[in-house]
C-alpha cells in the first residue's frame, strides 16, 4: 500500500472515530432529558388506540369474541398500571363502552365493571356510582336469567352504590331495589344466605315485614339444607310470622310433590326453572286451564296463604 492510501485510510479511521465519540457525547448529554420527559408524556397522556364502538365492530371482521377478549385484557392491564404509577384513568370508560357494544353478554364484564369504575386510580364518585348501575342493569336485561349477574347487581345497589349517593332518600330507594333484586336472584338460583340478607335489609331499614317474610317463604321452599330451613323458620318466628311459615311448609310439600311425581332426576334448582308441568290432558279446555293445577307459573301454581 503505498503511503498516500495509508494516509487516506487514516484519515478515514480517524473521521469515522471522531463522529462516534460525537455521537456518544450527544447521546449521553440527550438521553436523560428525552427520557425525563418521555417518562411524563407517559404519565400524563393516554393514546386509545381503537375506533369508536360502532367502527370497532366492523374492524373485527366477524371475530367479535376475540376482540372482546382483547379488550378486556388490555383493559385489566392498564387499569393495574394506572394504578401502580397512581395516575387516573381517563380512557377507562372508552374500554368499557367498547367491550360492552360489542359483546353485550360478556359475563366478566358485569361482575367487575363497578369495582373497575368505582375503585378506579384517584377513586370514583356518584358520577362513576351512577354508571355502574346503568351497566348493571343492562347486564339484568341481556342475561335474565344468571342469577349471580342478578345477585352482583343487586348487592351493588344495596351495599356499595348507595354509599356513594349525597341524598338519603336516594340511598333508601337503591337499597330497597337492590335488597328484592338479591331476592330475584334466590329465585334464580342464588345462594339462599346472602338472600336471607336481603331480606334482613328489608325488614330493619325499610320496615316492609311483609315482604322480607314473604322472601323468606320462598327461601324456605328453593332450599334442601335443614339447617337453612331451620334458620328461615326461626327469622320468621322471631318476626311472628307463624302463618307465613306455614304457608313455607305448603308451599314446600306442594313443589316437592310435583318435582318427584314428573322430573325426580332434576336438582332443585334446576327443577324451580322448569316450572310447573301441568298433566295436559287434564289441561284442555278453556275452564280447565284456569285450575291451579293447569297453571304453567310457579306464582299461579303455589298455594295461596293470605288468608287468616
Amino acid at each position: 500500500m503505498s503511503r498516500a492510501a495509508a494516509r487516506s485510510r487514516i484519515r478515514e479511521v480517524a473521521i469515522a472515530a471522531a463522529t462516534f465519540a460525537v455521537c456518544a457525547l450527544g447521546v449521553s448529554r440527550l438521553q436523560p432529558r428525552l427520557a425525563s420527559e418521555l417518562h411524563v408524556i407517559k404519565d400524563t397522556d393516554d393514546i386509545y388506540p381503537f375506533p369508536p364502538p360502532a367502527i370497532l365492530r366492523l374492524a373485527t371482521l366477524g371475530y367479535v369474541s376475540a376482540t372482546t377478549d382483547t379488550l378486556w385484557a388490555k383493559l385489566l392491564i392498564e387499569h393495574g398500571a394506572h394504578w401502580g404509577e397512581h395516575r387516573p384513568f381517563g380512557d377507562l370508560e372508552h374500554y368499557l363502552d367498547a367491550i360492552n357494544t360489542l359483546e353485550p353478554t360478556f359475563r366478566p364484564f358485569y361482575e367487575y365493571v363497578d369495582t373497575l369504575l368505582c375503585y378506579r386510580p384517584m377513586n370514583g364518585h356518584e358520577a362513576e356510582a351512577r354508571a355502574s348501575r346503568v351497566y348493571l342493569e343492562r347486564g339484568i336485561q341481556e342475561l335474565p336469567t344468571d342469577a349471580e349477574v342478578w345477585l352482583h347487581y343487586g348487592q351493588f345497589v344495596a351495599f356499595m352504590g348507595p354509599s356513594y349517593l349525597p341524598s338519603k332518600d336516594e340511598q333508601l330507594a337503591w337499597k330497597k331495589d337492590g335488597a328484592l333484586a338479591i331476592e330475584h336472584a334466590v329465585s334464580l338460583g342464588a345462594d339462599v344466605d346472602r338472600g336471607i340478607a336481603a331480606s334482613a335489609l328489608l325488614r330493619n331499614r325499610m320496615g316492609e315485614e311483609a315482604a322480607a317474610a314473604k322472601f323468606l317463604e320462598r327461601a324456605y321452599a328453593l332450599t334442601d339444607d335443614e339447617t337453612e330451613r331451620a334458620e328461615i323458620a326461626a327469622r320468621l318466628e322471631v318476626m311472628h310470622q307463624g302463618q307465613a311459615m306455614e304457608c313455607g311448609r305448603k308451599t314446600v310439600h306442594a313443589v316437592e310433590a310435583l318435582w318427584r311425581a314428573t322430573y325426580p332426576f332434576l336438582d332443585r334448582g334446576t327443577y324451580s326453572l322448569v316450572g310447573p308441568t301441568p298433566n295436559a290432558v287434564h289441561c284442555v279446555g278453556a275452564a280447565a286451564s284456569l285450575e291451579r293445577a293447569c297453571a304453567r307459573q310457579w306464582d299461579a301454581f303455589l298455594p295461596k296463604c293470605d288468608a287468616p
